[in-house]
Parts: structure tokens; C-alpha cells; sequence
């Protein structure tokens, strides 16, 4: 029965191909064929909820189309010319006023445009009863595309997007490269490094500054989402810790010269405002419902529900994520890339530790003093509250993560490089990797990983296994175990959730150098999904 769904949509293709004037007729139904391309395109944004982020313009019904926004008439009954809701569908494509944009799903074929301008001059008909409601618009390449080339037996949300994508008009791209076997996920990052490509602002090492990004597409969040990057300079350093150092282990060594491009850099660890909003996605509470904003980041595979609340109940709001396994931190990057249109992954290993030493060669990125830790770092000796009365300072409670960006930065502006929480780098670990780059330049270094355990972690964190002075050194290593899921009862385990890594976070980096989709690809899938 499923497979013959297949015949209905492919017969259902051709009949709309070979009749293509079924699209034209003389009176434009409002609930047929208006309907759907309001809710398709405009309604997600343009509605009560998010009117005042979008020019005070809210489409949900007639009498709030009618009223208009702030740029003017929306909607004049009669005549399509005056009325945005028309007039800014049919602007070029590069036009910053096309609604809907392009990164939103714009912009409209010729037909949908052709039938808002009759349906206006006709006379606008729209029943006073019908409210319009946000409706997923279905991409072909994301959602049709990967179920025609697999085909049957079909699964239930397969067959729900087969009639969506049909009662949206069964449109498929003419680029559309079709062939079984198709590599998914590099199919995926072609598409977000085209939205990246076309973002992109700056060129050069010269125009790299400090910027604040704004997660798009997070209704229900005031002030949005947002967080800092810091400019990391290119450069060479020397990485890895001398024998002469303190509480040295062997695999930092030997040190060995490293030659990095230019890159920004997470001021501040991810927090649970910005992991969350990937972590939920479309199971969010109906008042944070995802609007389909991206079509890229819809496309990036989301966590499945964690069966236990996984900050521990230590805080959210502005405290550091945590227990997520790298697979999970590598797809939180693409969907963040998608979501803002520049390109974001871990750091490499070699990355981490320079931008942590921010050009000095000691112990810590303040020198080799442990006794300053309490004015740069969160560690175990200072991660418990406090308190002082007549008799002197007590500690209270247990010790845990504090809000990121409360201790003093490093040289170059980065927040909780040493301690808070441990971050998980991009790197397998191979405590004999550098021994390779003894006698050599190590340029721009990844040891990517060919098994799912074990995979580098750096900086030290608020706990006792990892939050003593000597784990929070610039050059201290520490790698993934099995270990640190060993509580989660599901079987198979969790590939997204470490419910014994209390400790572990990550920060996020920007190359200037904007990769190919093949590294793209390669960057967000190092993590090994059976793990």
C-alpha cells in the first residue's frame, strides 16, 4: 500500500507538468489557493506574536491585514499595486525588501505571485472566520528528495510529507540532482555553505573584529539569543607543555611548533539560552514553537528527549551547557551555521590551546602562579559558595558550574579558558600525536577521528576529577571514556546526552577561511554517532 503512493506522487507530478494551466483561473479561491501560500510564507513571521519585530504587520486574519504595518497598506482590496503583501513578493531577488526573504524560503514562483495579484484585484475575498496558522513548507532536496531515492515501505512522517509537499504544489527543482545513493549529509552542507557564501562580509584577517551574533528564528526569547566572538589572530606558537613544568603528563609533550590560520572564537563557553533552542527544536512549548525560519537548520538532526534534566539543577539561564557527547556539540554547530549564515565548529585541539595561552608560554594563560586561578577560573577549590558570619567563611552547598564570563578574560578577551566547564575540541586523542611535528611545522593540525572513543577535552572544570590546579594548565589533556554515559539505562545508549559528564561543555570557532562543503561535511560528523 505504501509503495503505491509512490505511483500516486509520481503520477500526480506529471499530471500537474503536462496541465500546467490548471494553475490559472478566472476567480482565485481565498481557502485553495491564497490560503496556502500565506501560510507557507508570510505567516511564520508576520503575525499577533511577532508583529513588533516585523514591522508591526500581522497577516493571522483579515481585519489585522487590513489594518496594515508600519511601511504602509498591506492589503487594498481591488488593487494589488498598492498593497505590500503584493509588491514586495515581486521585487528582485537581491532586493532587501523581498518578502519572503531568500534565506526564508523566498522567493515565490511566478504563480503564486500571479495569484495573490488576482486574488487582490478581485477584491481580496477572505471569510471573516478563517484565522491563518504557520503550515512547515516542505524544501523537495531536504524532505522529498531523500524518500524517493530510498522508496518504500514508507514511514508515517514520510507519507505526511508526500501529501504536504503534494497539496504545496508538487514543485521540483529543475537543479535538483537526483540518483540513489546520494551522499545526505553532504547534500545538506552544500546547501548551508550557499547561505554562508552569500552572508559573508568579511575577506581578510584586516577586517576580522569582535561581533555579537544573533540566533535567528527563537520566538518566545527577549532580549534574543545572542553571544560574542573574539578575533584570534593568525599566527605560530609553540604548543604543549617543556619538561621543567609542573605537574606535567606525558602525552603534552613533545612541544612542537603549530602554524594557525585566522579564526574567531566563542568569548564564553555555549550556554543552555543557546543549546536548548537546538536541543528542543519543534517539541518546544506551543509558545516557543519553531516558526521554519531555516530550512537548512529544520534539516539538521535534532537530540532526542533526554530522560533526565540535564543541567542537574545547577542553573540555566547563563550557565555553560553540558553532557552533551561531541556528536552532539559537532550537529549543534551545523544547525547554529544554518541558523545564522556563518560558518561554526569546534575548535581542533591546536586551536584550543593557542587561543587559551593567548601568546604567553607558561602554565596558564596569566602565568605560572596557581594562586591566581580564583581571579581567572572556576575549579574545585573556589566552585562552592561562600558565605562569611562572625565565626569566618564557610562553605555552603555543593560545589558546581558558575555563569560563564564571571572571572577575568585571558590577553585576548576569552572568558573560562581555564576551568567552569571542560571543552570538548574537535580532535580523536592519540597521547603519541605529537610526536610526529617534533622535528616540524604543524600547520593547522586535526587528528580526526576514525572511532567513537576517544576524543580530546581541554581546560579543566568545576569538579573534583577535573578541577584541580594542575588540570586547568594551558597544556593539560583529558579524553572521552565510555564511562561517561555509564548511568544512562537506555539501550542502545544515548548518542547525544553523557549523563556522567557533568563537567563537560564547549565553545564554538569561526575560520575566516570558509571551508567546502566536503570539509564542512567532515568537520560536523567527526564525532562518531555509535558511540
Amino acid at each position: 500500500m505504501k509503495n503505491k503512493l509512490l505511483f500516486v506522487v509520481l503520477g500526480t507530478v506529471v499530471l500537474a507538468v503536462c496541465h500546467p494551466g490548471a494553475f490559472a483561473q478566472s476567480s482565485i479561491n481565498f481557502l485553495k489557493q491564497v490560503k496556502p501560500i500565506l501560510e507557507l510564507n508570510c505567516v511564520a513571521c508576520h503575525n499577533a506574536k511577532h508583529a513588533f519585530e516585523n514591522g508591526e504587520l500581522s497577516l493571522a486574519t483579515k481585519a489585522e491585514a487590513l489594518k496594515g504595518g508600519e511601511k504602509g497598506d498591506d492589503l487594498v482590496p481591488g488593487d494589488a499595486g498598492k498593497s505590500l503583501i503584493y509588491k514586495y513578493t515581486i521585487l528582485e531577488a537581491d532586493h532587501k525588501k523581498l518578502m519572503p526573504p531568500k534565506d526564508k524560503g523566498g522567493p515565490l514562483r511566478k504563480e503564486e505571485t500571479e495569484i495573490l495579484r488576482q486574488w487582490i484585484d478581485q477584491g481580496a475575498d477572505w471569510p471573516e472566520t478563517v484565522t491563518l496558522a504557520t503550515v512547515k513548507k516542505i524544501d523537495f532536496v531536504r524532505d522529498i528528495q531523500p524518500i524517493l531515492e530510498k522508496g518504500g515501505p514508507l514511514s508515517e512522517q514520510s507519507i505526511a510529507d508526500l501529501q504536504l509537499w503534494l497539496d504545496q504544489g508538487a514543485v521540483w527543482p529543475k537543479e535538483a540532482k537526483f540518483g540513489v545513493g546520494q551522499d545526505k549529509e553532504l547534500m545538506i552542507a552544500t546547501r548551508i555553505r550557499e547561505k554562508i557564501i552569500e552572508a559573508s562580509k568579511e575577506h581578510s584577517e584586516a577586517e576580522m573584529k569582535k561581533y555579537k551574533e544573533t540566533i535567528p528564528g527563537t520566538p518566545a526569547t527577549f532580549p534574543p539569543v545572542t553571544f560574542n566572538l573574539m578575533p584570534i589572530r593568525s599566527g605560530e606558537f609553540l604548543m604543549g607543555s617543556p619538561n621543567s613544568e609542573a605537574n606535567r603528563k606525558a602525552d603534552e609533550g613533545p612541544q612542537h611548533k603549530v602554524k594557525l590560520d585566522p579564526f574567531w572564537m566563542g568569548e564564553c563557553e555555549v550556554t543552555w539560552d543557546q543549546y536548548e533552542l537546538f536541543m528542543y527544536g519543534d517539541d518546544r512549548k506551543a509558545d516557543e514553537k519553531d516558526t521554519y525560519t531555516s530550512n537548512s537548520a529544520d534539516a539538521v538532526t535534532r537530540p532526542t528527549k533526554a530522560y533526565v534534566e540535564m543541567s542537574f539543577g545547577m542553573g540555566k539561564r547563563g550557565y555553560p551547557a553540558i553532557s552533551m557527547t561531541q556528536h552532539a556539540a559537532n550537529k549543534f554547530c551545523q544547525w547554529l551555521s544554518a541558523r545564522t549564515g556563518h560558518f561554526y565548529r569546534l575548535p581542533t585541539e591546536a586551536e584550543w590551546e593557542y587561543a587559551c595561552r593567548a601568546g604567553t608560554t607558561t602554565a596558564y594563560s596569566f602565568g605560572k602562579d596557581p594562586s591566581k586561578l580564583d581571579t581567572f577560573a572556576w575549579y574545585f577549590g573556589n566552585s562552592t559558595l561562600k558565605m562569611t558570619n562572625t565565626t569566618g567563611t564557610i562553605s555552603t552547598g555543593n560545589p558546581k558550574y558558575q555563569k560563564v564570563g564571571t572571572k577575568a578574560p585571558n590577553a585576548w578577551g576569552l572568558h573560562d579558558m581555564h576551568g567552569n566547564v571542560a571543552e570538548w575540541c574537535l580532535d580523536g586523542y592519540d597521547a603519541n600525536f605529537y610526536k610526529q611535528f617534533e622535528n616540524s611545522v604543524a600547520e593547522n593540525p586535526w587528528n580526526k577521528a576514525t572511532k567513537p572513543y576517544p576524543h580530546v577535552v581541554r581546560g579543566g572544570a568545576w569538579d573534583e576529577d577535573h578541577g584541580k590546579p594542575a588540570d586547568l594548565r594551558s597544556a593539560a589533556r583529558f579524553f572521552s571514556t565510555p564511562d561517561w554515559k555509564q548511568q544512562d539505562p537506555q539501550l542502545p545508549k544515548s548518542i547525544w546526552f553523557l549523563t556522567d559528564a557533568q563537567f563537560l561543555g564547549f565553545r564554538v570557532v569561526r575560520p575566516l577561511k570558509v571551508p567546502s562543503p566536503e570539509e564542512m561535511k567532515n568537520y560536523w560528523n567527526s564525532g562518531v554517532e555509535n558511540e
